[in-house]
């Protein structure tokens, strides 16, 4: 299986150890196995390869987890090419600290 890798260090996704209860539904949702198990709480184990989908948002029943979906590297890329510019990560198109590109 092919291991893909987004755009470096642009990720929006946040997780609370706090509050994960260890249920899991991250890890079963998640279309690109970002997530690991350990000691009864979930953890981030390959933040570079989330799409920022949300639906480990969605289903987190205790709210652990945050992702501004839409807004990182696939929304990027596709934006980029759509304008056939360099992929920019959020922000003002001006704003040179939110591009990646």
């Amino acid at each position: 299986m092919i291991r893909h890798t987004y755009l470096k260090n642009v990720v929006t996704l946040t997780l609370n150890a706090n509050k994960c209860i260890g249920c899991g539904m991250c890890l079963n949702v998640c279309p690109h196995k970002v997530f690991g198990l350990n000691s009864g709480k979930a953890w981030i184990s390959d933040r570079d390869r989330c799409m920022e989908c949300g639906a480990c948002v969605r289903n987190c029943p205790v709210e652990a987890l945050a992702v501004k979906a839409g807004v990182g590297c696939a929304a990027a890329i596709i934006q980029g090419k759509l304008k056939g510019t360099a992929p920019c990560c959020g922000g003002s198109e001006g704003n040179k600290s939110s591009c990646c590109g």
